[in-house]
């Protein structure tokens, strides 16, 4: 069980940095080409700016997932790391709790939100629904979700893949 779990998290954490990466690829073409045909075509676009801005809304939400799992995160130890050791597993538990706290609220008030602005439409892309806008928030807090549990139940990603990894150097040395 332990393996196809962290097998179906490791999926969705690829597909979490391939979004992510495309939103910033796609983002980082389509300014440009905004820039571009209001300056030197002198025809400015609707588009790019309102697109823009729901790509980075997908970066920041599903990145965020993503960098959670990998530790990569913001965290500030400076306190717990001056606690004694004992009481360093407690608050790593508290804080991935509130963490899951954190994942569940953007997952049930993110789709609540989707759902109260599905049937209103984006001004600048009239075909686009407002609640399709916001989708990235409660999506991001379910995976997050997703990830916590995962780290609750074994630990940190990044610390498995130093411990899987020193497990097969070793094992090459012996060799």
């Amino acid at each position: 069980m332990k393996n196809l779990v962290l097998g179906v998290n490791d999926a969705i954490y690829r597909a979490c940095i391939i979004v992510t990466g495309l939103a910033i690829v796609i983002m980082a073409t389509i300014i440009p080409w905004g820039v571009f045909s209001r300056y030197v075509l002198g025809q400015g676009l609707g588009w790019p700016e309102p697109i823009s801005v729901m790509l980075m809304v997908v970066f920041t939400f599903i990145g965020a997932a993503a960098s959670y799992r990998a530790g990569a995160h913001m965290a500030v130890t400076s306190l717990t790391d001056r606690m004694p050791q004992g009481a360093q597993p407690v608050i790593t538990l508290f804080v991935r709790l509130m963490m899951g706290a954190v994942a569940l609220f953007m997952l049930i008030w993110g789709y609540k939100l989707c759902m109260a602005t599905w049937n209103q439409f984006l001004s600048t892309l009239p075909s686009v629904r407002v609640g399709i806008s916001y989708m990235p928030i409660p999506v991001g807090g379910f995976i997050t979700l997703l990830f916590v549990i995962e780290q609750i139940l074994y630990g940190d990603q990044y610390k498995r893949r130093a411990v899987n990894f020193e497990a097969a150097e070793e094992a090459k040395e012996a060799v």
